[in-house]
């Protein structure tokens, strides 16, 4: 049986990490990572739970090195160093929207965990970039009669919080985080973008050279299109988070199907009403 082709060419991912952390601006251009800690802290001081044994799944060690004293830091590789029910607490940051196996890193992270365990993601979700995804691609539909697949296509949020059930986390719950940044030019934009690592890594990217052309048609749509008043370009980052347990029978349960003991309308305080007969 044939395999399906792989979106991601995690070489050229791994290149282009390492290139960003040689840039000057690496650091600060690395403010979605900074929010991401920022919202997981908060979230963990709402669970009031003392965690011992956590993993951090991150292509950026340097930026989750001291996120917790007693973390472990495992490199978001296709195979997860994680050893089954080791872990308390799995964080997988900033990393899920690049695996070519999305269900399997969720699957490989559920196995990690002890049961009762958390498991929280953070990645970018379908709404990212879509200014950047619609100037390119009406730019280059336009100069080269064509479309080339140029920036990662994201999941949307419905879909990703169904992925939390489908592999096996109990009380899955997802939500998102919307970031709007200003840039003066398409040129920051994309010098942000390798500063951050997150260039296309896509396996089936073009590589020869794009034509100038085709840039410049996309920033004249961009700036048609997703321009302040003040003439900056906005860009949209969005950050799922996705949270689950490993289940565990002290855990809150549904009721199964016929076993509620009060009626919905006595609940509201409203009369129930018949449906009518059909005709």
């Amino acid at each position: 049986m044939m395999q399906p082709p792989l979106m991601t060419d995690r070489m050229a991912l791994v290149r282009h990490r390492a290139r960003a952390g040689t840039l000057a601006d690496h650091r600060s251009a690395l403010f979605l990572h900074d929010l991401a800690r920022s919202d997981i802290k908060e979230r963990l001081n709402e669970v009031n739970r003392t965690f011992t044994a956590p993993a951090i799944v991150t292509g950026y060690p340097q930026v989750w090195a001291d996120f917790h004293p007693d973390a472990r830091l495992v490199p978001d590789d296709d195979l997860l160093a994680l050893d089954p029910q080791c872990h308390d607490l799995v964080i997988h940051a900033m990393g899920l929207h690049w695996a070519n196996d999305p269900v399997g890193q969720l699957v490989q992270c559920r196995r990690a965990l002890r049961p009762d365990g958390l498991c929280i993601v953070v990645l970018l979700g379908g709404a990212t970039l879509n200014e950047l995804r619609t100037s390119l691609a009406e730019a280059e539909s336009a100069v080269t009669g064509g479309l080339s697949p140029r920036v990662l296509p994201m999941g949307e949020i419905r879909d990703l919080g169904a992925l939390m059930q489908r592999t096996g986390f109990a009380l899955p719950v997802a939500d998102s985080l919307t970031q709007t940044v200003l840039y003066r030019d398409l040129g920051r934009l994309f010098a942000d973008l390798r500063a951050m690592g997150e260039t296309s890594a896509l396996a089936a990217r073009p590589r020869g050279l794009t034509r100038r052309a085709v840039f410049g048609s996309a920033e004249a749509v961009y700036r048609n299109s997703f321009v302040t008043p003040e003439g900056m370009l906005k860009a949209t980052f969005e950050m799922v988070f996705l949270t689950g347990w490993a289940p565990h029978d002290s855990q809150q349960q549904p009721l199964r199907p016929g076993t509620a003991r009060q009626r919905l309308a006595d609940a509201l305080g409203v009369p129930e009403k018949p449906l009518p007969k059909d005709s």
